[in-house]
């Protein structure tokens, strides 16, 4: 059974720095971070494929970012200078189908078949 497990959330001031795991099983074309907030659509924040090739959300660039070790079969998000914007509750994301690329899929939700359970992350002003 293929499982996606997110870690590492919290509260943090205003420019400080949180790193989010997420590990699991299964074969994977493109993971990412997605982010929501209640009463908001869910965003993309940051994808990676198998090649490496890493797409963010412009809200993002510059301060977060995304990595994934094979070896552990863990995908991370490094978040850096954090803003009181960036508080949500935090998920990964697995396509295993294919369905699309890196550079598309953070607009493209529905193509992730695959979701965690969600980690919460407070950014305090």
């Amino acid at each position: 059974q293929v499982e996606l497990v997110e870690s590492g959330g919290g509260s943090v001031q205003a420019g400080g720095s949180l790193r989010l795991s997420c590990t699991g099983s299964g074969s994977w074309y493109i993971l990412a971070w997605f982010r929501q907030v209640p009463g908001r659509e869910r965003e993309g924040v940051a994808a990676i494929d198998n090649d490496g090739v890493t797409n963010y959300a412009e809200s993002v660039k510059g301060r977060f970012t995304i990595s994934l070790d094979k070896s552990k079969k863990t995908l991370y998000l490094q978040m850096d200078s954090l803003k009181p914007e960036d508080t949500a509750t935090y998920y990964c994301a697995g396509d295993s189908k294919g369905w699309a690329s890196a550079m598309e899929a953070l607009s493209v939700p529905h193509i992730f078949n695959y979701w965690g359970q969600g980690t919460q992350v407070i950014v305090s002003s």
